[in-house]
């Protein structure tokens, strides 16, 4: 019996939609082989219809027989999964997402530090950090520099959405460099954006959200900068007043302030800053 609480189930339940009785896109086939390949597990098995026949209720009959390890090494399975199928996630999916690798790595036995507030992001010190270190083609250094000290005079002159967008196009500009400088590792990283053919896009073609996403799980970034980078993310659409309509974004002082901070820990973790 694993020890996945009630409270961590509904993250779950949200990302996987379960609310309908099926988990993502899954076939039976497909969900069989799922659990077969993943944990040697029949999920058809007739314990696991202990609430009845659908996916989501043999999920839920799942996690509660069997153990942490299990469950934990299927869920962190289905993540993946829904990573895959969901290249540009909402900032409400992406802030979900990680709430539920959290919980799968508890499960899995991770230790993971008590959760960070914003207040305490903002309060770290990144002031000297310093975009020449960044191991990138160099032709870029000027512009990326001259786009930074743009996004802190925006900030400086009230204007917070021009400092979100000079925040974002930095933050793509130094991780399509460094994507580009390491292009195996990035290709070979289980969450890289794959076309219909299921072939790894051209860097060029990756998003930010991928991008970010991408150097996190190979540690190029902290998981601080996933987790607080949500308005960066989604900048370019923001650009388009039709898409910030739509999506009730209002960016204040406040959001801007965030953004520059993951700007500065990006090119501190980028450059080697906080790893000495």
């Amino acid at each position: 019996m694993s020890s996945l609480k009630t409270i961590e189930k509904q993250p779950f339940e949200e990302l996987l939609e379960m609310s309908g009785g099926y988990v993502l896109d899954f076939t039976n086939q497909t969900f069989t082989s799922l659990f077969a390949e993943s944990v040697g597990k029949d999920i058809y098995a007739a314990m696991y219809e202990k609430y009845g026949d659908s996916k989501a209720k043999r999920l839920r009959a799942f996690w509660e027989i069997e153990n942490d390890a299990v469950v934990g090494k299927i869920l962190t399975e289905l993540i993946d999964v829904w990573a895959y199928k969901h290249p540009e996630p909402s900032p409400k999916q992406n802030s979900t997402a990680i709430r539920c690798r959290e919980i799968a790595g508890r499960l899995l036995g991770k230790h993971h530090p008590a959760e960070e507030t914003e207040a305490q992001f903002l309060g770290k010190d990144f002031k000297e950090v310093n975009i020449d270190k960044v191991p990138i083609e160099a032709t870029l250094i000027p512009i990326l520099n001259s786009r930074y000290s743009e996004a802190g005079r925006s900030l400086k002159a009230g204007a917070p959405l021009a400092a979100i967008f000079m925040c974002g196009s930095v933050l793509e500009g130094l991780l399509l460099g460094t994507a580009l400088a390491n292009p195996r590792r990035f290709n070979q990283v289980p969450c890289s954006p794959k076309d219909s053919s299921g072939k790894v896009k051209a860097f060029p073609d990756w998003s930010l959200a991928q991008l970010i996403d991408a150097a996190c799980e190979l540690g190029y970034l902290k998981l601080d900068i996933r987790k607080f980078s949500h308005a960066l993310r989604d900048f370019r659409n923001y650009i388009h007043p039709y898409q910030q309509m739509s999506s009730r974004f209002e960016p204040d002082k406040h959001t801007a302030e965030i953004c520059l901070q993951v700007l500065r820990a990006a090119i501190a973790s980028l450059s080697g800053q906080r790893n000495s």
